[in-house]
């Protein structure tokens, strides 16, 4: 389904991305890890139009969408979360979601909009009820409004952006489920940026870490959680071998392996 290519983002001398590959085929969930300013949110954005990149190639469904402003990223299907969650607070949950809808699968009617809104919500578990404000959801609520807007979209792939930060154990397990059955029962494929590591492994089918806009390593996470250079990243060069055997030990319970 996406194929990049040499792909690479320079802001000035500085390389955020630099020559990355990589590949995800339909039907997959992709987890994208690595430390802070190891160049994930970049990817994102140049994945979603936001900032074009510098150099390389991004296929979606065959076609080249690299450089492709947002509006015609996303009416190709291509839907995005964001970290930090920003509604419109003017404008209930189902407006938030309809306004969504419109935005995402072009031009249609308001009934259509608000069927796609219907759907999304019941989705993600929010109220569907017309007048509800947004100003009572907390950091769940708004996350799953994240998802609910991006799902009213119509993607065939899915961005998903840090969608466990501020969530509590529980809220992260239901969090990674959904994301789960999102891909199962809407068949969307779904590329899921993470620092929650113990939680990811244990829903996606391949795991890509970078480091300094670089991949070091791409596999099954069993094998990921357990490479050497993985846990240099995490831990540092200093970290003591019975430390970093323990963490990779740690990591392959919480994912079944």
């Amino acid at each position: 389904m996406l194929a990049v290519e040499g792909l690479t983002k320079r802001f000035g001398g500085f390389r955020a991305v630099n020559n990355l590959s990589f590949r995800v085929e339909q039907g997959e969930i992709l987890g994208l890890i690595g430390p802070n300013g190891s160049g994930k949110s970049t990817i994102f954005n140049m994945l979603s139009g936001t900032l074009p990149p510098t150099s390389g190639s991004i296929l979606f469904d065959g076609r080249e969408i690299a450089g492709l402003a947002p509006h015609r990223i996303i009416v190709s299907g291509i839907g995005r979360t964001f970290q930090i969650p920003r509604p419109f607070h003017r404008l209930s949950i189902f407006e938030n979601v309809a306004l969504a809808a419109f935005y995402g699968q072009g031009r249609h009617s308001r009934a259509k909009a608000e069927e796609a809104a219907e759907r999304a919500l019941a989705m993600v578990g929010l109220p569907t009820d017309r007048h509800a404000s947004v100003e009572g959801l907390g950091a769940a609520g708004l996350k799953k409004l994240e998802l609910a807007k991006a799902l009213a979209t119509g993607p065939k792939l899915l961005l998903a952006d840090e969608s466990l930060g501020g969530l509590d154990e529980t809220e992260m397990d239901q969090a990674a489920d959904m994301l789960r059955r999102i891909r199962d029962e809407l068949g969307i494929t779904i590329i899921w940026v993470e620092h929650i590591m113990g939680v990811l492994m244990r829903v996606v089918d391949r795991v890509m870490v970078l480091d300094h806009g670089e991949k070091i390593a791409e596999g099954l996470p069993a094998d990921v959680a357990g490479d050497a250079k993985v846990i240099e990243v995490y831990l540092g060069t200093d970290a003591d071998a019975s430390l970093a055997a323990a963490v990779a030990e740690q990591a392959r319970r919480r994912i079944g392996a």
